[in-house]
């Protein structure tokens, strides 16, 4: 019995030191996992509760609290199996427990931090939200990581003077065009730059919605800039122009007349010309007609209050509050006796008026103040017909194509780079 004890023993002790030279030789290149190392895992268990347990080649598996679960994209989080591979970031190689604490949400972050450095090779133009702001510029999310941009690599809106909070926070949630201009990942720092994305940007998102866009599609937009031939409304990342005679029914002068930057306005698409990526917009188009009924709500002799919308040689322009716009002739003013008309009225001007002529057919409307005078068929000395014609034309005839091309620049215009409150009149925004 002691010899086959013995053997027996031998044997025992031979196995032993195999095993413990085999052990030894599966850690021989082993490293223990440091806190802020990423390594990738296999999910073994998924916790009711939440929690996942993970192999990474340790000598302990790796555990996943629930509270890093819950900050997963939730599709993501519906794919995670038993078996699964999964990056995970080492928060703590050894708690007050003795356990090894792994994050999968930070794990997933290295895969985007290193296309974050592609970008910075690359200086592709990405999309960023705005999440907040302070006193050096916009807090921002790309995909899984928080980043920055300052103030001076800043378009969207201007950033100066006492508005600059206002300004700012009129960013939130907003979706920004951006490049990557610095990465630090050691720091935790990714900055990113909306100037000198700008120009791509604006090419990409034109581009985006002329292939989207139809004509006659009716959008939302926000008036950004205004110009002595209309007004540029971002429809989303780009801009279309809306004509200063496509604004309303009536004369415009000018678009500071019916509209100011950053109103919200919805918009009618006139045109779309994707060799030159030019949209044609219209608001006119979205407002009642004031000449499809003008014969049910006016008549001649009514008595009516308008407003002045261009005094000329000849007399001044009026618009009634529906669009409705004709002409009050030099010789119809006052008392008939005025020898000029700029000495008398001025635009913005509201007048007490009657209703001479009404031509609804020819789009025609004429106004007198000669209220002891009986109204009959117009004389020479109410206008020349040269100049009722004029009428015809400036107050109601649809736009001509010379009328609709804007200068060869207009639809590439960039929006200024000053801030709103210091943006002269007559300059985009």
């Amino acid at each position: 019995m002691s010899v086959e004890k013995t053997e027996r023993d031998k044997k025992l002790e031979a196995e032993k030191s195999t095993f413990l030279e085999l052990l030894e030789a599966s850690f021989e290149n082993y490293t223990p996992p440091e806190r802020g190392e990423i390594r990738n895992a296999t999910i073994l268990l998924i916790d009711p509760k939440g929690d996942i347990i993970v192999d990474l080649g340790a000598k302990q598996d790796g555990i996943v609290p629930a509270q890093d679960t819950e900050r997963l994209d939730p599709d993501y989080r519906a794919k995670l199996t038993v078996g699964a591979e999964v990056p995970v970031y080492i928060m703590n190689p050894r708690d007050n427990d003795g356990n090894l604490i792994v994050s999968i949400n930070q794990g997933l972050q290295q895969y985007d931090w290193e296309a974050a450095k592609a970008l910075l090779d690359s200086e592709d133009v990405v999309e960023v939200t705005v999440t907040g702001h302070n006193r050096g510029g916009v807090l921002v999310r790309w995909r899984r990581l928080e980043g920055f941009i300052p103030t001076s690599h800043l378009v969207t809106v201007g950033v100066g003077g006492h508005d600059r909070r206002d300004s700012l926070n009129t960013l939130n949630n907003r979706v920004l065009g951006v490049k990557v201009i610095e990465v630090d990942q050691e720091r935790r720092r990714l900055i990113f730059s909306e100037r000198e994305a700008q120009k791509e940007w604006r090419q990409q998102q034109k581009a985006r919605l002329l292939s989207e866009l139809m004509e006659g599609d009716v959008v939302t937009g926000t008036v950004t800039g205004l110009r002595d031939f209309g007004a540029f409304v971002n429809l989303g990342g780009a801009d279309g122009l809306i004509h200063v005679s496509e604004l309303a029914w009536h004369r415009v002068d000018h678009p500071r007349d019916v509209l100011k930057i950053g109103d919200e306005i919805e918009v009618y698409v006139l045109s779309l010309d994707r060799e030159t990526n030019r949209i044609a917009l219209s608001r006119k188009r979205l407002l009642p007609d004031p000449w499809s009924d003008a014969m049910n709500r006016y008549h001649e002799g009514q008595q009516v209050e308008g407003t002045v919308t261009n005094v000329v040689d000849f007399g001044a322009f009026i618009a009634l509050d529906d669009g409705l716009e004709g002409l009050l002739h030099l010789s119809e003013m006052g008392d008939g006796t005025l020898k000029e008309p700029h000495s008398y009225v001025k635009k913005g001007d509201r007048l007490q008026l009657r209703i001479s002529r009404l031509e609804p057919d020819k789009r025609r409307v004429g106004f007198t103040q000669r209220w002891g005078a009986e109204l009959g068929p117009r004389t020479e000395e109410e206008g020349s017909p040269a100049e009722v014609e004029a009428v015809g034309q400036e107050a109601s005839a649809p736009q001509s194509e010379a009328q609709q091309a804007a200068p060869t620049d207009m639809a590439e215009q960039p929006v200024s780079d000053e801030p709103a409150s210091e943006t002269p009149e007559g300059q985009a925004e």
